[in-house]
């Protein structure tokens, strides 16, 4: 895998641990599925309002895909897409039996317990395709 850029590491170390560790797992869920789909190549891998946030720089092929802790919720974390997309209602049309979407930005995670990974995966290509599907 991909070594972490050392902001992005410490960003997901100062989480609580579950939280850590969940984030470290869809950290690799997004690195896995960006290799894997058409059209994304190599992922800018920076922070954003201090949160660990993926950028289809070179490509231009997607949207920008954020992860972090959800404020006041120890139990889960999130991958926040742009508020000014339609990703959220896409994944709310198809997935929305099988996720949890909050308002026009998150996908929420819990941090205990499995987690459908090909389903996030999923989720993770249509954001790094966004523009090239929109």
């Amino acid at each position: 895998m991909t070594p972490c850029p050392p902001d992005v590491a410490r960003a997901i170390d100062a989480c609580p641990p579950k939280q850590s560790a969940r984030l470290s797992e869809v950290r690799a869920l997004i690195l896995e599925t960006a290799a894997k789909t058409d059209g994304v190549g190599p992922l800018t891998e920076t922070l954003k309002w201090g949160e660990p946030a993926y950028l289809t720089e070179r490509s231009k092929s997607g949207s920008t895909l954020r992860i972090g802790p959800v404020k006041g919720r120890r139990d889960r974390v999130a991958l926040f897409v742009n508020c000014q997309t339609r990703l959220a209602d896409r994944f709310r049309d198809q997935f929305g039996d099988r996720l949890h979407i909050e308002g026009d930005r998150a996908v929420l995670v819990e941090v205990n317990g499995p987690v459908d990974h090909a389903l996030l995966a999923e989720c993770i290509a249509l954001t790094l395709t966004y523009r090239l599907w929109r």
